[in-house]
């Protein structure tokens, strides 16, 4: 492989210099530290999952037979290149900062037809969703080894809730993206086997049926909940803690008690 064509742009080390300030600005003795600090951290960190995300689509892709997403610069972390900026970027993270739902935000467009086998195009959909699901792990396991004393009270803790709220959008977003819904990774890993009829019904409700999603989500209570009582229990099995995360939560949507 071309190493020049997977070197980390500019932007990405950028988001990921941003992610560790907010993690240090975070642990200052202050209040508007802490919820600066946070919402640094999480924003930060949450353009730098979307980047290993559509970086993990372009990769599997590149190696499966398309070579068409180096020459696209996907393989950049480079997160101008996953589709338009606004609809890519701007409102999934307005979403966030709203909502707190991390509504699934770039693509990467691959030529399936270069691809060499069905179980392969699978593999290019759920790398993106795994992606989430290791860093949401990562995240955890970073979370147990800082010292958190037992009042409760210090920089280290609200760095650890920041990181747990962080680690928990993780999984939230493996989650969201995980289910077999036209255009979410889900519906792409299983859309190889299925019959044409059911490709093209996919094709025609695409656009659609992630913001149909998102509106459930925020409008119908009995299933945000359900959702969310799912993702806190998978959250849970791989060793997050939901009380920093709810501290994480509250200092990252601090501007809502004003």
């Amino acid at each position: 492989m071309n190493r020049s064509g997977i070197r980390p742009s500019p932007i990405f080390i950028g988001l990921v210099v941003a992610t560790v300030v907010g993690g240090v600005i975070v642990t200052l003795p202050s209040e508007a530290a802490v919820d600066g600090g946070t919402l640094l951290l999480v924003l930060g960190g949450w353009g730098v999952s979307l980047c290993l995300h559509e970086f993990g689509h372009a990769l599997v892709a590149y190696r499966g037979g398309d070579y068409s997403v180096r020459d696209k610069g996907y393989l950049t972390l480079d997160i101008r290149r996953y589709t338009d900026p606004v609809f890519s970027i701007v409102l999934p993270l307005l979403l966030l900062v709203f909502g707190g739902i991390p509504l699934p935000g770039g693509a990467v467009w691959v030529n399936h037809h270069a691809l060499r086998s069905k179980r392969v195009q699978s593999m290019v959909s759920l790398a993106g969703p795994l992606s989430n699901l290791v860093l949401g792990i990562l995240l955890t396991e970073i979370v147990r080894v800082i010292p958190i004393p037992l009042d409760r009270v210090s920089g280290s803790l609200f760095l650890a809730a920041g990181l747990s709220y962080l680690a928990f959008l993780q999984i939230l977003a493996f989650i969201l993206n995980i289910l077999p819904i036209p255009g979410m990774d889900g519906w792409g890993a299983i859309e190889p086997w299925m019959s044409a009829e059911a490709r093209r019904f996919g094709a025609m409700v695409r656009p659609w049926a992630p913001l149909v999603l998102f509106v459930l989500l925020i409008g119908v209570a009995s299933v945000n909940h359900a959702f969310f009582n799912l993702t806190y229990h998978i959250f849970t099995a791989v060793g997050g803690d939901q009380g920093l995360a709810g501290i994480g939560q509250g200092d990252f949507l601090f501007w809502r008690s004003f």
